[in-house]
């Protein structure tokens, strides 16, 4: 990259000079989708660049990747411009830049702020409770009220919700470029069968190159146990909040109950998928990551890895007088979690989704165009 380009300006530059080879167009959707267009607005770029899954594999394909002199990057581009992105359609706009620098070090003192919070909450209000044993329903709410924790965290995620619905509404609006193509049913669903399967990250189908040319699918593996985790532990707790208000039964619930057995398995998938991905991230070939950004990858994942080990280790010490400390520092990784989904890494699913419905619609509408 020259000095003196800015990422977007950069991207545009290997876009022109991809789009005059075509060498890696059966590798992923970056290329097809960069061949429909002769010229690239910003909203075209954010959107390439949120189509990447940064696999790898056009930068050992490429004859012109470095030292070539036309110094074409396209993963390290693409993920600079992606993280750029993030920032430029955060909501509201004066907390854009919250996760540009020391992102691990804001996502932990707000779970630690947090955690110490309630714990001197819980603690002031009967230390008796907080460093006693309890056992059977309601037992967490003896610790703390129900009203108070729904308050508090049912607060945080209506914020979260809306920030991320206001992003990912930014993105769409500049994805569009003036060219509406309003999602329908199968580019809806062809979306959602890309993204549950992460196509696009198996090299074109060798699979995933990361630290070498050598193809290998871990990451592929450690997004699975990340997604299907989070989705696992998202059922958890849709399926006890209906335990509890149309069935009228309180957590905690037995070890065999539905929603801690999917809590269990999400929970493990949590602890393996961001451990896994942390390691594939150290091993990576720097010369395809963006650097400055490592801060805000590596606290999303420090988040999620945290809530899923405090939320395991709560289930094994749920009776005894340590249930109190380790509901606080789950409860502070939760909190944390919720307050910064929509200024870290948590925004690139959405955004993926949202660039893989317009590619699938953009594929059906040429398709349509051609007759085929």
């Amino acid at each position: 990259m020259n000095a003196h380009s800015s990422p977007l300006e950069e991207a545009a530059r290997l876009m022109t000079v991809c789009n005059s080879c075509r060498y890696c167009e059966g590798l992923c959707a970056v290329f097809p989708a960069m061949e429909m267009r002769r010229a690239f607005s910003a909203g075209d770029l954010n959107y390439l660049s949120n189509l990447c899954h940064s696999c790898g594999a056009c930068y050992f394909d490429c004859q012109f990747s470095p030292p070539h002199e036309f110094n074409v990057n396209v993963p390290r581009t693409l993920a600079e411009v992606r993280n750029d992105s993030y920032a430029h359609y955060a909501w509201p706009r004066p907390l854009a830049g919250l996760f540009r620098r020391n992102g691990l070090v804001i996502a932990l003192i707000t779970a630690a702020s947090v955690a110490a919070f309630l714990g001197g909450f819980m603690a002031f209000n009967d230390p008796t409770v907080m460093f006693g044993a309890h056992a059977g329903p309601g037992a967490f709410f003896r610790l703390m009220p129900h009203n108070a924790m729904v308050a508090l965290f049912g607060g945080v995620f209506i914020y979260a919700l809306l920030a991320l619905f206001m992003g990912l509404r930014a993105f769409w609006r500049d994805m569009e470029n003036g060219k509406p193509l309003p999602p329908d049913a199968p580019s809806l669903w062809q979306a959602m069968k890309d993204a549950g399967q992460l196509r696009y990250l198996d090299g074109g189908g060798v699979g995933c190159m990361n630290a070498d040319e050598k193809p290998t699918d871990n990451r592929r593996l450690f997004h699975h146990f990340t997604f299907y985790g989070f989705a696992l532990c998202f059922a958890a707790t849709s399926v006890a909040t209906l335990y509890h208000y149309l069935l009228g039964r309180m957590s905690p619930y037995p070890w065999w109950d539905l929603p801690v057995v999917l809590g269990t398995l999400g929970g493990i998938g949590l602890v393996i998928g961001p451990a896994g991905l942390f390691m594939a991230k150290k091993a990576r070939d720097p010369m395809m990551m963006d650097d400055t950004r490592r801060g805000m990858d590596a606290a999303f994942l420090a988040m999620l890895f945290g809530t899923a080990l405090t939320g395991l280790a709560l289930l094994v010490v749920r009776a005894t007088p340590a249930m109190g400390t380790m509901l606080a520092i789950h409860l502070g990784f939760v909190f944390g979690f919720f307050l910064t989904m929509p200024y870290g890494k948590f925004v690139h699913g959405l955004y993926r989704f949202a660039a893989l419905v317009r590619y699938a619609k953009e594929r059906q509408q040429e398709a349509h165009a051609t007759g085929e």
